[in-house]
């Protein structure tokens, strides 16, 4: 009974890393495959499902998502970079990577803020960089990132608020093709 209960449960949670975040599906399409090959006797699918799991995840402790390209701009400021989900393996922890460069083209400050809503309640903005006059600095950051947590960052004049910024963009919006 717990053997099949524990199967039911890895099934459910690879399914769940499969929907809801892109480099989960390796790892979900590995366990799920390998748990229909022992239930159903599907061998030939479950070794090609693990050979194909094992290879793109190799050894190490995450699968990293295809990246994807962020961008915003607001007055003399730009910000622009590429952002993933990196899922352990066995596609419970997931964590958001944003890398990127926030460059200033002009005078006066500007400053770069993300936004976080967990589970239907927003979190207020902070901010992650800022910059003066013609300078850059570099956006690197990781957050823990779940099914039900939504991001936005955006890029605004000066660095005290968000009164004067560019449109929010969702940086936890991933297409189907982003790769």
């Amino acid at each position: 009974m717990r053997r099949r209960t524990r199967a039911a449960i890895t099934a459910a949670a690879a399914l769940l890393a499969a929907t809801a975040l892109p480099g989960a599906a390796t790892a979900a399409a590995s366990t799920t495959g390998n748990t229909a090959g022992n239930t159903a006797g599907n061998t030939a699918a479950s070794t090609a499902t693990s050979t194909a799991g094992s290879t793109a995840t190799g050894t190490g402790a995450t699968a990293a998502a295809a990246r994807v390209p962020w961008s915003v701009r607001h007055g003399s400021a730009s910000a622009s970079g590429e952002r993933w989900v990196e899922t352990s393996v066995a596609g419970i922890f997931h964590t958001l990577v944003i890398r990127g460069e926030l460059t200033g083209s002009g005078s006066g400050c500007h400053s770069l803020w993300i936004r976080y809503t967990y589970d239907l309640a927003p979190a207020p903005p902070r901010k992650y960089a800022e910059v003066c006059g013609s300078d850059s600095t570099p956006v690197a950051l990781r957050h823990q990132y779940r099914p039900t947590t939504s991001g936005y960052l955006t890029v605004c004049r000066g660095t005290d608020d968000t009164e004067d910024c560019a449109a929010w963009q969702n940086i936890t919006w991933w297409p189907v093709s982003g790769g």
